[in-house]
Protein backbone atom coordinates (compact mmCIF):
# COMPACT_ATOMS: atom_id res chain seq x y z
CA UNK A 1 0.00 0.00 0.00
CA UNK A 2 0.98 3.69 -0.70
CA UNK A 3 0.14 6.99 0.50
CA UNK A 4 1.13 10.60 0.03
CA UNK A 5 1.60 13.33 2.60
CA UNK A 6 2.46 17.06 2.07
CA UNK A 7 4.55 19.54 4.38
CA UNK A 8 3.51 22.52 3.40
CA UNK A 9 -0.75 23.14 1.32
CA UNK A 10 -0.43 22.76 -2.29
CA UNK A 11 3.57 21.40 -1.83
CA UNK A 12 5.30 18.54 -2.96
CA UNK A 13 3.70 14.64 -2.49
CA UNK A 14 5.77 12.63 -0.59
CA UNK A 15 5.02 8.67 -0.69
CA UNK A 16 4.94 6.30 2.10
CA UNK A 17 4.41 3.13 3.51
CA UNK A 18 1.22 3.45 5.77
CA UNK A 19 2.64 -0.14 7.69
CA UNK A 20 -0.21 -0.49 10.44
CA UNK A 21 -1.49 2.78 10.09
CA UNK A 22 -4.49 3.99 8.01
CA UNK A 23 -4.81 7.68 8.09
CA UNK A 24 -7.26 9.96 6.26
CA UNK A 25 -7.39 12.54 4.17
CA UNK A 26 -6.63 15.75 6.16
CA UNK A 27 -5.09 13.77 9.44
CA UNK A 28 -1.65 14.80 10.46
CA UNK A 29 1.30 11.82 10.41
CA UNK A 30 4.48 11.64 11.80
CA UNK A 31 7.29 11.37 8.46
CA UNK A 32 10.66 10.47 9.32
CA UNK A 33 13.07 13.18 7.95
CA UNK A 34 16.79 13.20 9.08
CA UNK A 35 16.20 15.46 11.25
CA UNK A 36 14.10 13.20 12.98
CA UNK A 37 9.87 12.84 12.67
CA UNK A 38 8.12 15.61 11.45
CA UNK A 39 4.55 16.50 10.89
CA UNK A 40 2.85 16.52 7.44
CA UNK A 41 -1.00 16.05 6.12
CA UNK A 42 -2.13 13.26 4.73
CA UNK A 43 -3.44 14.24 0.85
CA UNK A 44 -4.00 10.63 -0.62
CA UNK A 45 -5.38 7.74 1.70
CA UNK A 46 -3.03 3.91 1.89
CA UNK A 47 -4.42 2.20 -1.53
CA UNK A 48 -3.29 -0.81 -3.21
CA UNK A 49 -1.26 -0.18 -6.10
CA UNK A 50 -0.85 -2.82 -8.87
CA UNK A 51 2.85 -2.71 -8.92
CA UNK A 52 5.28 -3.62 -6.62
CA UNK A 53 6.86 -0.57 -4.80
CA UNK A 54 9.96 -0.78 -2.71
CA UNK A 55 12.31 1.80 -1.03
CA UNK A 56 9.31 4.01 0.48
CA UNK A 57 10.02 5.38 4.22
CA UNK A 58 7.35 4.03 6.69
CA UNK A 59 5.19 6.22 8.51
CA UNK A 60 6.30 7.03 12.33
CA UNK A 61 2.38 7.31 13.15
CA UNK A 62 -0.57 9.52 13.49
CA UNK A 63 0.48 12.70 15.37
CA UNK A 64 -0.68 13.60 18.59
CA UNK A 65 -1.20 16.59 20.44
CA UNK A 66 2.07 17.48 21.62
CA UNK A 67 3.37 17.08 18.33
CA UNK A 68 1.12 19.07 16.54
CA UNK A 69 1.67 21.98 19.00
CA UNK A 70 5.87 21.93 18.85
CA UNK A 71 4.30 21.89 15.07
CA UNK A 72 2.74 24.70 15.12
CA UNK A 73 5.63 26.72 17.73
CA UNK A 74 8.35 25.88 14.68
CA UNK A 75 5.85 27.50 12.47
CA UNK A 76 5.91 30.67 14.38
CA UNK A 77 9.55 30.28 15.37
CA UNK A 78 9.94 30.10 10.93
CA UNK A 79 7.67 33.66 10.73
CA UNK A 80 9.86 35.61 13.20
CA UNK A 81 13.46 33.90 12.10
CA UNK A 82 12.33 35.28 8.21
CA UNK A 83 11.49 38.92 9.52
CA UNK A 84 14.79 39.59 12.26
CA UNK A 85 16.75 37.90 8.74
CA UNK A 86 15.40 40.29 6.45
CA UNK A 87 15.50 43.19 8.62
CA UNK A 88 19.34 42.45 9.71
CA UNK A 89 20.29 41.71 5.87
CA UNK A 90 18.74 45.17 5.40
CA UNK A 91 20.80 46.82 7.82
CA UNK A 92 24.01 45.33 6.07
CA UNK A 93 23.27 46.34 2.64
CA UNK A 94 23.79 42.91 1.19
CA UNK A 95 22.29 42.24 -1.85
CA UNK A 96 20.90 38.82 -0.91
CA UNK A 97 16.95 38.08 -1.01
CA UNK A 98 15.36 35.56 1.65
CA UNK A 99 13.69 32.51 0.02
CA UNK A 100 12.50 30.44 2.77
CA UNK A 101 13.31 29.60 6.79
CA UNK A 102 14.06 25.94 8.17
CA UNK A 103 13.87 24.97 11.50
CA UNK A 104 15.89 22.22 13.74
CA UNK A 105 15.06 21.52 16.71
CA UNK A 106 15.55 17.55 16.79
CA UNK A 107 19.06 16.90 15.65
CA UNK A 108 20.88 15.21 19.04
CA UNK A 109 23.91 17.06 18.20
CA UNK A 110 22.80 20.53 18.06
CA UNK A 111 19.84 22.53 20.03
CA UNK A 112 18.40 24.49 17.64
CA UNK A 113 19.59 25.42 14.03
CA UNK A 114 18.28 27.91 12.03
CA UNK A 115 18.67 27.46 8.04
CA UNK A 116 18.50 30.38 5.88
CA UNK A 117 17.83 29.52 2.19
CA UNK A 118 18.59 33.50 0.32
CA UNK A 119 19.12 33.90 -3.62
CA UNK A 120 21.74 36.82 -4.66
CA UNK A 121 22.98 38.18 -8.14
CA UNK A 122 26.60 36.62 -6.92
CA UNK A 123 28.39 35.26 -4.43
CA UNK A 124 28.05 37.21 -0.74
CA UNK A 125 29.72 37.76 2.05
CA UNK A 126 27.57 37.20 4.97
CA UNK A 127 30.27 36.57 7.97
CA UNK A 128 29.03 39.53 10.08
CA UNK A 129 25.36 38.85 8.95
CA UNK A 130 26.35 35.18 10.49
CA UNK A 131 27.15 36.56 13.88
CA UNK A 132 24.15 39.26 14.21
CA UNK A 133 21.73 36.36 13.35
CA UNK A 134 23.56 34.20 15.90
CA UNK A 135 22.68 36.73 18.36
CA UNK A 136 19.58 37.91 17.52
CA UNK A 137 18.13 33.86 17.37
CA UNK A 138 20.29 32.75 19.71
CA UNK A 139 20.53 29.48 17.44
CA UNK A 140 22.85 28.27 15.46
CA UNK A 141 22.52 29.90 11.80
CA UNK A 142 23.02 28.52 8.42
CA UNK A 143 23.27 29.99 5.24
CA UNK A 144 22.88 28.62 1.86
CA UNK A 145 22.51 30.06 -1.41
CA UNK A 146 20.03 28.46 -4.34
CA UNK A 147 19.90 29.30 -7.61
CA UNK A 148 16.85 30.54 -9.91
CA UNK A 149 14.72 27.09 -9.88
CA UNK A 150 15.34 26.37 -6.48
CA UNK A 151 13.78 29.56 -5.30
CA UNK A 152 10.93 29.11 -7.85
CA UNK A 153 10.67 25.52 -5.88
CA UNK A 154 11.01 27.05 -2.74
CA UNK A 155 8.91 29.59 -3.05
CA UNK A 156 5.79 28.25 -5.17
CA UNK A 157 3.43 29.87 -7.84
CA UNK A 158 1.32 29.31 -10.38
CA UNK A 159 2.48 29.12 -13.91
CA UNK A 160 1.70 30.27 -17.41
CA UNK A 161 -0.60 27.27 -17.62
CA UNK A 162 -2.81 28.80 -14.95
CA UNK A 163 -1.57 25.32 -12.16
CA UNK A 164 0.64 24.96 -9.51
CA UNK A 165 4.46 24.84 -10.65
CA UNK A 166 5.43 21.54 -11.65
CA UNK A 167 9.20 21.77 -9.31
CA UNK A 168 7.06 22.92 -6.53
CA UNK A 169 4.72 19.73 -7.15
CA UNK A 170 5.87 16.94 -8.14
CA UNK A 171 9.13 17.17 -10.73
CA UNK A 172 12.05 15.66 -8.40
CA UNK A 173 14.81 16.55 -10.28
CA UNK A 174 15.94 19.72 -12.68
CA UNK A 175 17.07 18.36 -16.31
CA UNK A 176 19.04 20.89 -18.53
CA UNK A 177 15.76 21.88 -21.19
CA UNK A 178 17.10 23.40 -24.73
CA UNK A 179 15.97 26.35 -27.03
CA UNK A 180 15.84 22.81 -29.84
CA UNK A 181 12.88 21.35 -27.49
CA UNK A 182 10.87 24.31 -27.84
CA UNK A 183 11.29 24.42 -31.79
CA UNK A 184 10.22 20.35 -31.76
CA UNK A 185 7.17 21.24 -30.30
CA UNK A 186 6.45 24.38 -32.27
CA UNK A 187 6.64 27.04 -29.68
CA UNK A 188 6.80 30.77 -30.66
CA UNK A 189 10.87 31.52 -29.42
CA UNK A 190 9.94 34.56 -27.33
CA UNK A 191 11.70 34.26 -23.81
CA UNK A 192 8.28 35.83 -22.31
CA UNK A 193 6.11 32.55 -23.92
CA UNK A 194 8.83 29.94 -23.22
CA UNK A 195 9.94 30.95 -19.71
CA UNK A 196 8.30 30.11 -16.28
CA UNK A 197 8.73 31.73 -13.10
CA UNK A 198 12.15 31.48 -12.16
CA UNK A 199 12.91 33.06 -15.75
CA UNK A 200 14.28 29.80 -17.19
CA UNK A 201 13.04 27.77 -19.74
CA UNK A 202 9.87 25.99 -18.98
CA UNK A 203 10.55 22.31 -17.07
CA UNK A 204 7.59 21.30 -19.25
CA UNK A 205 9.65 21.24 -22.47
CA UNK A 206 11.53 18.58 -21.07
CA UNK A 207 9.12 15.88 -19.86
CA UNK A 208 6.88 16.51 -22.78
CA UNK A 209 9.60 16.44 -25.61
CA UNK A 210 9.36 12.75 -26.21
CA UNK A 211 5.69 13.16 -26.56
CA UNK A 212 6.39 14.73 -29.51
CA UNK A 213 9.02 13.26 -30.85
CA UNK A 214 7.39 10.29 -31.22
CA UNK A 215 3.71 11.91 -32.64
CA UNK A 216 6.52 13.31 -35.36
CA UNK A 217 8.05 10.06 -35.87
CA UNK A 218 4.35 8.53 -36.66
CA UNK A 219 2.04 11.04 -37.86
CA UNK A 220 1.85 12.50 -41.73
CA UNK A 221 3.96 15.60 -42.52
CA UNK A 222 2.82 18.84 -42.96
CA UNK A 223 1.31 18.84 -46.89
CA UNK A 224 1.20 15.16 -47.44
CA UNK A 225 -2.12 13.96 -48.88
CA UNK A 226 -3.67 12.28 -46.98
CA UNK A 227 -7.40 9.85 -46.74
CA UNK A 228 -10.07 10.53 -44.16
CA UNK A 229 -13.49 9.24 -43.40
CA UNK A 230 -14.52 12.92 -44.73
CA UNK A 231 -12.55 12.61 -47.76
CA UNK A 232 -9.10 13.29 -49.31
CA UNK A 233 -7.03 16.49 -48.10
CA UNK A 234 -3.62 17.96 -47.01
CA UNK A 235 -2.60 18.23 -43.79
CA UNK A 236 -2.74 21.29 -42.45
CA UNK A 237 -1.10 21.31 -38.94
CA UNK A 238 -0.77 18.64 -36.31
CA UNK A 239 -2.57 18.91 -32.18
CA UNK A 240 0.15 16.52 -30.27
CA UNK A 241 -1.88 16.75 -26.95
CA UNK A 242 -5.04 15.10 -28.53
CA UNK A 243 -3.37 12.87 -30.80
CA UNK A 244 -5.15 14.27 -33.84
CA UNK A 245 -4.21 16.07 -37.13
CA UNK A 246 -5.42 18.59 -38.92
CA UNK A 247 -6.73 18.12 -42.12
CA UNK A 248 -7.99 20.64 -45.24
CA UNK A 249 -10.28 18.86 -47.30
CA UNK A 250 -9.67 19.08 -50.99
CA UNK A 251 -13.48 18.91 -51.97
CA UNK A 252 -15.11 21.96 -49.61
CA UNK A 253 -11.71 23.56 -48.11
CA UNK A 254 -12.48 23.26 -44.80
CA UNK A 255 -10.56 22.09 -42.20
CA UNK A 256 -10.97 18.77 -40.14
CA UNK A 257 -9.76 17.46 -36.81
CA UNK A 258 -9.33 13.67 -37.61
CA UNK A 259 -7.50 11.21 -35.32
CA UNK A 260 -3.80 10.29 -36.39
CA UNK A 261 -4.90 6.48 -36.42
CA UNK A 262 -7.66 7.58 -39.29
CA UNK A 263 -5.16 9.09 -41.91
CA UNK A 264 -1.90 6.89 -40.83
CA UNK A 265 -2.95 3.10 -40.97
CA UNK A 266 -0.31 0.76 -39.04
CA UNK A 267 0.67 -0.51 -42.27
CA UNK A 268 1.30 2.90 -43.32
CA UNK A 269 3.43 3.99 -40.24
CA UNK A 270 4.91 0.37 -41.10
CA UNK A 271 6.06 1.86 -44.09
CA UNK A 272 6.58 5.10 -42.83
CA UNK A 273 9.37 3.67 -39.93
CA UNK A 274 11.51 2.37 -42.95
CA UNK A 275 11.89 -0.88 -41.53
CA UNK A 276 11.71 -4.20 -44.38
CA UNK A 277 10.51 -7.93 -43.77
CA UNK A 278 13.48 -10.37 -42.91
CA UNK A 279 12.78 -12.39 -45.96
CA UNK A 280 12.60 -9.01 -48.49
CA UNK A 281 15.18 -7.71 -50.82
CA UNK A 282 17.33 -4.58 -50.07
CA UNK A 283 15.86 -1.93 -51.55
CA UNK A 284 18.58 0.09 -54.03
CA UNK A 285 17.83 3.27 -55.51
CA UNK A 286 18.06 3.39 -59.29
CA UNK A 287 18.49 6.12 -61.83
CA UNK A 288 15.36 6.46 -64.82
CA UNK A 289 17.97 4.26 -66.90
CA UNK A 290 17.70 1.42 -64.43
CA UNK A 291 14.48 -0.27 -64.50
CA UNK A 292 14.95 -0.30 -68.91
CA UNK A 293 18.47 -2.22 -68.60
CA UNK A 294 17.03 -4.64 -65.84
CA UNK A 295 13.96 -5.73 -67.92
CA UNK A 296 16.70 -5.58 -71.20
CA UNK A 297 18.29 -8.30 -69.24
CA UNK A 298 16.25 -10.60 -67.53
CA UNK A 299 14.04 -11.36 -70.97
CA UNK A 300 15.46 -13.83 -73.36
CA UNK A 301 17.22 -12.66 -76.70
CA UNK A 302 13.89 -13.27 -79.15
CA UNK A 303 12.10 -10.93 -76.98
CA UNK A 304 14.84 -8.43 -76.89
CA UNK A 305 14.05 -7.04 -80.22
CA UNK A 306 10.10 -6.45 -79.04
CA UNK A 307 10.96 -4.56 -76.05
CA UNK A 308 13.35 -2.10 -78.05
CA UNK A 309 10.46 -1.77 -81.02
CA UNK A 310 7.53 -0.87 -78.60
CA UNK A 311 9.52 1.87 -77.53
CA UNK A 312 10.06 3.56 -81.47
CA UNK A 313 7.82 5.23 -83.81
CA UNK A 314 5.16 3.27 -85.47
CA UNK A 315 7.08 4.24 -88.84
CA UNK A 316 10.10 3.14 -88.03
CA UNK A 317 9.11 -0.09 -85.93
CA UNK A 318 6.50 -1.97 -89.16
CA UNK A 319 9.47 -1.71 -91.97
CA UNK A 320 12.04 -3.37 -89.03
CA UNK A 321 9.73 -6.05 -88.35
CA UNK A 322 9.00 -6.99 -92.39
CA UNK A 323 12.12 -7.53 -92.80
CA UNK A 324 12.66 -9.75 -89.97
CA UNK A 325 10.27 -11.91 -90.80
CA UNK A 326 11.67 -12.22 -94.25
CA UNK A 327 14.28 -13.02 -93.21
CA UNK A 328 13.29 -15.89 -90.92
CA UNK A 329 11.26 -17.29 -93.90
CA UNK A 330 14.08 -17.43 -95.83
CA UNK A 331 16.17 -19.36 -93.38
CA UNK A 332 13.09 -21.54 -93.23
CA UNK A 333 13.13 -22.59 -96.80
CA UNK A 334 17.02 -23.26 -97.01
CA UNK A 335 17.94 -26.86 -97.18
Amino acid sequence: MVMAVSFERYGRLYYLDPGEFRPRVGDKVLVPTDDGPEVAECVWAPQFVTEEVGGLPACAGIASAQDLERDEQNRQRRADARLIAKRTIRQHGLPMKVVGIDFVDRRPDIDQLVIVYFSAPHRVDFRELVRDLARALRARIELRQVGARDEARLQGGIGPCGRDLCCATFLKDFEPVSVRMAKDQDLPLNPLKISGACGRLMCCLKYEHPLYQEFNAKAPALGSAVETPAGDGVVVGHNVPSDTVVVRLAASGRRCACSRADVCSPRQQYEASGTTTPDAPPVVPQSPEAPETAAVQETPAVQETPAVKEEEPRRVRKPRRRRRLHHDDEGDTAP
